[in-house]
C-alpha cells in the first residue's frame, strides 16, 4: 500500500509481469492523491528492455492528463524501501496545487569541434528546480552539469543517472508518451512551492586540511608545500587499521566548498574519488581539477558515517524547514544493501526523519545535486529533492 499525503504519494511492485507492476505502482501512487495528478515520475527494474519499453507504455497509459517522466534502473524507491535487481516499478504521483511543470527531453548535436545540448526550456524568473534523469552512456552529463549555471543561472538540478540491468544499450528513458533510448529527459518545477535540496555524500575526513600548493589538471603534486604522496602516506600511516581498510578499499578526497570558512568538517566538501598515485612525481591523482590554492582535505566513505551524516543532514533540513509532504530520492547503486548492508536504508532514514510521506525514486549510476549553490554529479551519495508544507 501506498506511503500518502493528499499531495504527494508513492507505490512500489514487484514481480515477472512488468506491465502489471508499472500499472499497480502508478495506480497506487494516484489513488493516494487528494486531486488529480500534475506529475507522475516512476522507475523500473527489468531484465528485458523491450518489457521494460512495455511496462513504461503502461505506466504512462496510466495517469492521463499528468506531465509524465520515467527512466529504466538497476533498482527502485518506493513504499518505505528499496528493491535492487529484482524486477520491479516504484511509482511517485504529486498535486503541484497551480505550480508550473514542463517536461523536456535532452539530445547532443555535433557543432564544429564540440556537442552542443538542446531540449532545455527557456529559463523564467520563477523557476525553482529541475529533475533530471540521463543516459550515462549517451548524454554528457558530468559536462552539462558541471556547466549548467551558464545556461540556467543559480536554478538547482537534481536527479540522477539511468541505468539497465544489461548495461549500456538497455537504458530506456519516458516522457509524456514517448520512449527514449538515449540522452536525458527531466522536468522544470516552477511558481510558488515549497522545494528544497539535500545532498547526503556519506563520507568522513581523515588528517588535517591542507592547500593546494601544485597541481597539474587532475594530478595533486604538493599539499602544504609537501609532496602530495608524502603527506598521505603521512596521514595513513597515523590511521587505526580500521580506517586505512577503508582507504585500500576507496580512498576519497573533499574540495572545500568555502575558502573562508575557519573549520572544514564533513559536509563542507565536495567529494571526489582518489585514482591512484605517480610514486616517480610522488603525486596523487583525483577525479577533478583543482586550482593552486584550493583546500582539501582526504576522505573515507563507510557505512557508518553514511549513515550519521544522512540522518543529520535531514534532521538539520526538518528544524529549518519545518513538515515535508513529499520526496524524491536518488540514491547511488553503491549504496543500498552493498553498503549498509539493506536496500532500505536511505528509504527508512527519509522516513524516520520526514515521516510516513510520499517518496520514490532509484538507485542511479551517478547522483545529481547541488553543494554550496553549485550543480555536481557525485558518487555513493543520496540526492533528495523535498517538498515542504506551505508555511502558515
Amino acid at each position: 500500500m501506498a506511503l500518502m499525503t493528499s499531495r504527494f504519494a508513492d507505490g512500489l511492485a514487484t514481480g515477472p509481469d512488468l506491465e502489471a507492476a508499472a500499472e499497480s505502482a502508478v495506480r497506487q501512487a494516484v489513488s493516494g492523491l487528494s486531486g488529480p495528478p500534475d506529475l507522475v515520475c516512476f522507475f523500473i527494474c527489468g531484465d528485458d528492455p523491450d518489457e521494460v519499453v512495455r511496462a513504461g507504455v503502461r505506466a504512462m497509459r496510466c495517469a492521463p492528463g499528468a506531465n509524465i517522466i520515467g527512466c529504466s534502473a538497476t533498482g527502485v524507491i518506493g513504499d518505505g524501501q528499496g528493491v535492487e535487481l529484482t524486477p520491479s516499478v516504484s511509482a511517485w504521483a504529486a498535486t503541484l496545487d497551480g505550480a508550473r511543470v514542463t517536461t523536456f527531453a535532452l539530445d547532443t548535436l555535433r557543432a564544429d569541434d564540440r556537442y552542443v545540448v538542446i531540449g532545455l526550456p527557456d529559463r523564467e524568473p520563477d523557476d525553482r528546480v529541475a529533475v533530471l534523469l540521463a543516459d550515462p552512456y549517451s548524454f554528457p552529463t558530468d559536462a552539462f552539469v558541471e556547466r549548467s549555471s551558464e545556461v540556467l543561472g543559480d536554478l538547482p538540478l537534481i536527479g540522477g543517472m539511468a541505468n539497465g540491468l544489461q548495461g549500456r544499450g538497455s537504458v530506456r528513458l519516458f516522457r509524456d508518451g514517448e520512449v527514449h533510448q538515449q540522452g536525458a529527459v527531466g522536468v522544470m518545477l516552477s511558481g510558488a512551492m515549497n522545494v528544497s535540496t539535500v545532498v547526503s555524500q556519506g563520507c568522513r575526513p581523515i588528517g588535517p586540511t591542507m592547500v593546494v600548493t601544485r597541481a597539474e589538471e587532475n594530478l595533486l603534486l604538493e599539499l602544504a608545500g609537501q609532496p602530495a604522496l608524502a603527506r598521505l602516506e603521512e596521514i595513513v600511516s597515523a590511521l587505526d587499521e580500521d580506517d586505512r581498510e577503508l582507504v585500500a578499499s576507496g580512498l576519497q578526497i573533499g574540495l572545500a566548498m568555502d575558502e573562508y570558512a575557519e573549520r572544514h568538517e564533513r559536509g563542507d566538501f565536495l567529494i571526489r574519488g582518489v585514482l591512484g598515485i605517480d610514486p616517480e612525481r610522488e603525486a596523487v591523482a583525483i577525479g577533478d581539477v583543482v586550482d593552486v590554492g584550493r583546500t582539501v582535505r582526504f576522505q573515507v566513505r563507510d557505512a557508518a558515517a553514511a549513515d550519521e551524516d544522512i540522518y543529520e543532514l535531514l534532521e538539520a533540513h526538518q528544524e529549518e524547514f519545518g513538515g515535508v509532504d513529499g520526496a524524491l530520492l536518488f540514491s547511488c547503486n553503491g549504496r543500498g544493501s552493498s553498503m549498509f548492508g539493506s536496500s532500505d536504508h536511505d528509504a527508512m532514514a527519509l522516513r524516520d526523519t520526514l515521516g510516513p510521506v510520499g517518496v520514490a525514486g532509484f538507485f542511479a549510476a551517478g547522483e545529481v545535486g547541488p553543494v554550496a549553490g553549485h550543480n555536481h554529479v557525485h558518487a555513493f551519495t543520496a540526492s533528495i529533492l523535498v517538498f515542504s508544507s506551505p508555511r502558515v
